[in-house]
Parts: C-alpha cells; sequence; structure tokens
C-alpha cells in the first residue's frame, strides 16, 4: 500500500495519455528528505512521481511547483536531470501539488557509504570530479531565456545573507556559538571578488546526485531542486565541499558522510571547478565560511527543536565545530 488514491491516479494519466489502457503499479521510493517518491510502470510509461507527505505544510506544494518548474527549465540544457512529464499543481487528484519527471537509470552515491561500486572502488577519483563538474554545468544555464528570472532575487544575493540567518539565529537561540561572532563580523566585511548571477541547487551534495551505471564516470542526474534559486552557483560548490578534507590520504577520510579515500583533496577539486567553469575561485575562502557558518545556524535550527531526537540531537556537537572552522578559517584567510 502506497497511500496514493490509484484510481484518481489512473484517471489523470489517461486524461495526460501516458500509458492509457494497462494497468498501473506504484512502488515507494526512499531517499528523500522533504518529499514522498514513487515509481510508476504502466505500459510502456515509466517515471517517478514527486509530492509533499499528506501532513506537510502547506508552503511545500509550493517547492513542488518551483521543482517542476525548474526541471522543465532544465530539458535541452547541459546540466543531467531527469526529464520533466507533466504536473498536477493543485490537490484535486492525490490532495497535494504533484509533477512526474522521468525515471533516472543509476545509482545513489549514499547507497554506497561503506564502497564505491564496480569500476570505481579502486579509483574512485572521476566521481569527485564530475560531482564539481555539476555546479560548472549549472553556471551555463541562460536562466533568464529559461523563464527563470524571477525565481530568485540576484541584486544584493551576498548583501542578504548575513542579514537573513543571524535574524534566523536569534529566533531560535538556545545557546552561545563560539566563533559566530568572528565569521559573522569576517563575512560583514567581505564580499566575493566578483559575483555572476546564475541557476543555483540550493542543497548541492552527494546525497542529491545520481551517476549513472558502469564506467567511465557520468553524472546522471542532479536531483530535489526545492531550493532552487537564481543566486550563486560558487556558493553551491563551497556547500558540496565545506567538509572536504584538502588530503584525502586517510583511509577514513570523508565529506558529507560519504567516504572519500582516493579522491582528489578540495583544492584540485576546486581547480578543476574553474577550469570547466571558465570562473575565478581566488575568493573560494569567502563561500567556505559562508557555507559553515549557514549551515551551523541551519542545524542549530534542529539541535533547539531536537526533544528526543537522536539524529536531530546528534547536531550538539556537530553545529559548535562548524561554526569553530568558520572562524578559524575566516581568522587565517588571506582574502582580502
Amino acid at each position: 500500500m502506497t497511500g496514493l488514491d490509484t484510481a484518481r491516479l489512473t484517471a489523470w494519466l489517461d486524461e495526460q495519455g501516458l500509458g492509457a489502457g494497462a494497468p498501473l503499479a506504484i512502488t515507494q521510493l526512499y531517499g528523500g528528505a522533504q518529499n514522498e517518491i514513487y515509481e510508476l510502470r504502466r505500459g510502456e510509461h515509466h517515471s517517478v512521481l514527486r509530492i509533499p507527505p499528506a501532513t506537510a505544510p502547506a508552503e511545500r506544494d509550493r517547492g513542488i511547483l518551483r521543482e517542476w518548474r525548474i526541471t522543465a527549465a532544465l530539458d535541452g540544457t547541459d546540466v543531467p536531470h531527469a526529464r520533466g512529464i507533466a504536473v498536477c499543481p493543485g490537490p484535486g487528484v492525490l490532495g497535494r501539488a504533484f509533477y512526474l519527471m522521468g525515471h533516472i537509470d543509476g545509482w545513489a552515491p549514499m547507497d554506497h557509504r561503506d564502497g564505491w561500486p564496480e569500476p570505481f572502488e579502486a579509483d574512485p577519483a572521476d566521481l569527485a570530479y564530475r560531482l564539481v563538474e555539476g555546479v560548472a554545468q549549472l553556471t551555463t544555464v541562460d536562466w533568464r531565456a529559461r523563464g527563470l528570472a524571477d525565481l530568485g532575487k540576484p541584486d544584493g544575493f551576498h548583501d542578504r545573507q548575513v542579514q537573513r540567518w543571524t535574524g534566523m539565529f536569534a529566533r531560535i537561540k538556545g545557546r552561545e556559538l563560539d566563533g559566530m561572532d568572528t565569521a559573522t563580523a569576517w563575512l560583514n566585511a567581505h564580499r566575493p571578488l566578483d559575483f555572476v548571477p546564475g541557476l543555483m541547487h540550493g542543497d548541492y551534495q552527494w546525497a542529491n546526485v545520481m551517476f549513472g551505471h558502469g564506467g567511465p564516470a557520468r553524472l546522471a542526474a542532479i536531483v530535489d531542486w526545492e531550493m532552487g534559486t537564481i543566486g550563486d552557483p560558487k556558493l553551491d560548490l563551497a556547500w558540496a565541499l565545506k567538509d572536504w578534507p584538502e588530503s584525502t590520504d586517510d583511509p577514513g577520510a570523508t565529506a558529507g558522510h560519504v567516504g572519500v579515500h582516493g579522491m582528489p583533496g578540495r583544492d584540485r577539486l576546486v581547480a578543476r571547478f574553474a577550469e570547466v567553469s571558465g570562473r575565478q575561485v581566488d575568493d573560494f575562502d569567502y563561500y567556505l565560511i559562508l557555507a559553515r557558518w549557514k549551515l551551523a545556524i541551519v542545524l542549530e535550527q534542529g539541535y533547539q527543536r531536537a526533544g528526543d531526537n537522536p539524529k536531530l540531537r546528534a547536531f550538539g556537537e556537530l553545529v559548535p565545530k562548524l561554526m569553530r572552522d568558520a572562524a578559524e578559517l575566516a581568522e587565517s584567510t588571506g582574502y582580502r
């Protein structure tokens, strides 16, 4: 049982001309943090349905429609993505807005945290390169021509970051965070050397990409676009590399809860992004500080409402480390 109204969904698929007349098979997939995911098969039709949980707040529907809008706009670009198939913008069919995207024939890094699949187990370096090249591909999207000009507010993007997130921290503050004053003051005093607005995923990391089966390494899709906006793609790069070690020689080296031993160190990955995108990275310390500082505040929100939730309570130790790392980098950086 999936909780979906199969009869209503089948009738809607008929209206869309998707597998008309064939029986519908639904399989729930797992891995999405915000939305429910279902695989649909009906005759020759094969897709994935994304929908907010029935109990989710109303803004989740807006997030789903945002995902759909970006997914549809990416068709015809070089960005690896799942093809947009159809959208239901209202609650009339399944009680929430939802959309269908093409099924991705690939694998998720978070399913392989104990070892990469063949042929990457012995040499996973190209997986890391494909990860950062995905951000470089975002910089090539002509977001205005793709109808995304009103998706975000790029003017003043960096000027708003500190104000927005310090305001968030003030609302949920339950303790002092060592280093926050230092990192916040540094961010207030600095800006990137340049700012070229672009399509930004908003949560770019191992958990939100999929790779193609077999070699050579190929990014099959960037997924989960509910936080997408027009902002600064270099912040996506920093988000992916915020805890990436400068050296991956240690067999226990991790980044984003994934083992990265045998992969390039952070500096080499930043250099690859610059090579592929053509953008300068002399100010990358700014982005790393902002990413660590911002994530600390995001996770602190979860920690302050953790209650007996062990996953959220675990943020209690991680948040101070992130904030100290941001402050230490701010104090040591040569970027002015």
